[in-house]
């Protein structure tokens, strides 16, 4: 259990700190506001679990106090999903409305929650829910009030993502699945404590079925939420690194063939951006940028090249292996100055319209290149 606190700690705060850093990119966004105030107050829920904080805020704010500030902060969490979807599907003026009469039952009932606190007795009064006196009213109908809220809004908003998540695509679909399945995971966790709250305040006893199961649905859901939240940037940004990876890759593996030239036509060089190599090869977009060029400087120059290549025989259309076989005597020629006598030719051509498609024959060319060495 501790090591599932532990995980679930680190995707709230990893999660957290993406949100707050996207929020201060775009800070008039209402939606990303919405979903970054979700995960910062559901954190806060989270952390006054963890033992060394909830003796702090009992001992400074009185007896109870940690289990009432997580019970608010959860209800805010649950809240603020509301109005994302509330800013994420209508008007601004109508969502502002809305989100408003949304927030009419959770100051209803974190008044009465806050109410029950302070009316508790002391020795009673803050028990973990496992170990609380639902034979206590105030005990009760604190939590009865307070999972009745969580009951109306994770099944709210999970009928809600799922709606939207039948309308997107991937990877948006998939994070939207997962948060769908955890908010209503949350919602029947919530009826079933409802159940043993209402049975313990009678007197009864709970089958442990109930709070086995209920446990068992937090368990999976609380991490699952988050990782939902989370998958389609961090999916996003994993897409985003493997073509940053294969652009440094093709860049580098162009580099025999850029070489020769780049030396035969160094006034088809293409500017660098301001700060130099050493800057722009640090920078996530200066990989791009420098991939895009070379691929450019290395079509240039065959092309410059071609006439003399077709001297030598090659045809139009001629394969990679047969532009490297005969490339470093083509320079040759050229740089001795003799005339071209024929117009340039289309060799290592792509199979496909796209940039992508071109460095991969250019890369070809290099490979052969080496092998011809």
């Amino acid at each position: 259990m501790t090591a599932v606190m532990f995980l679930t700690a680190g995707l709230f705060l990893l999660a957290v700190l993406w949100k707050v850093y996207q929020l201060t990119q775009a800070p008039r966004d209402r939606t990303l506001q919405a979903v970054t105030a979700c995960l910062v107050c559901a954190a806060g829920s989270f952390s006054t679990g963890f033992p060394p904080e909830k003796r702090a805020l009992n001992t400074a704010l009185g007896a109870g106090a940690a289990s009432l500030l997580s019970n608010v902060l959860l209800l805010a969490a649950v809240y603020s999903l509301l109005t994302f979807y509330l800013h994420s599907a209508a008007d601004r003026a109508r969502a502002t409305r809305r989100a408003r009469l949304e927030a009419v039952p959770l100051v209803v009932t974190t008044i009465v929650i806050t109410v029950a606190t302070i009316t508790t007795p002391a020795e009673v009064r803050g028990l973990p829910y496992a170990q609380a006196d639902l034979h206590t009213p105030q005990v009760a109908v604190f939590f009865i009030a307070a999972q009745l809220y969580l009951v109306y809004a994770f099944a709210t908003t999970a009928r809600w993502t799922a709606r939207y998540a039948r309308m997107s695509q991937r990877p948006a679909t998939i994070g939207l699945w997962m948060t769908a399945g955890s908010l209503a995971s949350m919602a029947m966790a919530n009826a079933l404590r409802v159940v043993t709250d209402l049975i313990g305040w009678q007197g009864g006893s709970a089958p442990a079925a109930l709070s086995h199961g209920a446990a068992l649905l937090f368990l999976i859901a609380v991490p699952a939420f988050v990782a939902g939240l989370s998958y389609p940037g961090v999916a996003m940004r994993l897409a985003n690194f493997r073509i940053w990876r294969q652009h440094r890759r093709t860049y580098r593996s162009l580099r025999p063939l850029w070489v020769l030239l780049h030396d035969a036509f160094p006034q088809d060089a293409l500017s660098r951006t301001p700060g130099g190599k050493w800057r722009e090869a640090i920078r996530v977009h200066g990989v791009h940028r420098s991939y895009y060029r070379r691929v450019i400087e290395c079509r240039d120059g065959l092309v410059r090249v071609s006439p003399y290549l077709a001297q030598l025989g090659v045809e139009d259309g001629a394969t990679p292996q047969a532009v490297a076989a005969h490339l470093r005597t083509a320079l040759g020629a050229q740089a001795a100055g003799t005339p071209a006598t024929t117009d340039a030719l289309a060799v290592a051509l792509p199979g496909e319209d796209s940039i992508d498609a071109d460095a991969r024959q250019l890369v070809a060319v290099a490979d052969a290149l080496v092998k011809t060495a």
